[in-house]
């Protein structure tokens, strides 16, 4: 049986779990949008008890996880300010925590807002950087917070004009290995890591594709895997649906995931994740 260890909690991982997201920018290529009230053209709010509805809708459905955004990273997003992610994530997490015990995870590269985010009540930061940036793995490491590690190819900003690999697989697997054992060299316990293989952060769609299809390679770091594949380019560029209807999509290539071994899977849609989740448990114990 293996277990997450994140702050207090042992997260149970022999049955998949699910990660709500609660992206709380204006510019997130899905759903970011719908927490924002707009003051002016270029100044927005954080509508946090719109915030709040969604997330105890993610827990009655049967969330684990809450993954909080304050920064866009979706293919060609500029980057905010460490004040404007503070701003927007810290009173959110903040509020979830008051009102939720469930485990807030923080989607942020900046050690600031880490930090920040972790004395607020966060228990797993969540960064498409791996920890790259200067003290991160400090920051985690002094905490007991746990860490998600993910493969990302250039910047968000630029990541999708060139998607070349000499070798797929063993680049994204090379990458994450190297960066766990940075992790473990500068404090950060095993047991309080996970890998993410990057849909979509530098893949082509086919790129993607290859990563799921063979997700057992990344199971070999001995770690659990997550997966983010909700609504994302890669549902679209097969089935030629806009955003908002590329769930029937998103579900199936869930199961391929799962039948790989991802041990978490990041979503919008909650329920319908749940009940991929439950039919793939269903199929394994028969």
């Amino acid at each position: 049986m293996r277990k997450l260890t994140l702050g207090v909690r042992q997260i149970d991982l022999s049955t998949p779990v699910c990660m709500g997201i609660v992206n709380v920018t204006p510019d997130s290529f899905s759903d970011g949008s719908k927490f924002s009230k707009i003051k002016s053209p270029n100044q927005f709010d954080v509508d946090v008890a719109k915030v709040l509805q969604t997330v105890a809708s993610m827990v009655a459905e049967g969330a684990q996880f809450i993954d909080v955004g304050g920064e866009s990273t979706r293919p060609g997003a500029s980057p905010v300010s460490v004040a404007q992610e503070l701003d927007r994530v810290i009173p959110v997490i903040e509020a979830v925590r008051k009102n939720f015990d469930i485990c807030i995870s923080v989607d942020t590269s900046s050690p600031e807002v880490m930090r920040a985010a972790i004395s607020a009540g966060a228990e797993l930061v969540n960064d498409v950087r791996a920890l790259t940036r200067e003290n991160s793995i400090a920051t985690v490491a002094a905490t007991n917070a746990g860490a998600c590690l993910m493969h990302m190819q250039g910047k968000p900003v630029s990541m999708q004009e060139k998607t070349v690999y000499s070798n797929l697989l063993e680049e994204v697997f090379e990458f994450l290995e190297v960066r766990v054992k940075a992790c473990v060299d500068g404090g950060i316990e095993r047991s309080r890591l996970l890998v993410d293989p990057g849909f979509g952060f530098g893949k082509s769609v086919e790129h993607n594709f290859q990563l799921l299809k063979h997700l057992t390679r990344f199971c070999s770091l001995g770690l659990p895997v997550l997966v983010g594949i909700s609504r994302k380019s890669m549902i679209g560029g097969v089935t030629n649906r806009p955003v908002d209807q590329r769930l029937p999509g998103s579900i199936a290539a869930t199961m391929v995931a799962l039948s790989g071994g991802a041990k978490i899977v990041r979503t919008h849609d909650v329920a319908a994740t749940m009940d991929a989740i439950r039919v793939h448990c269903a199929l394994r114990n028969a």
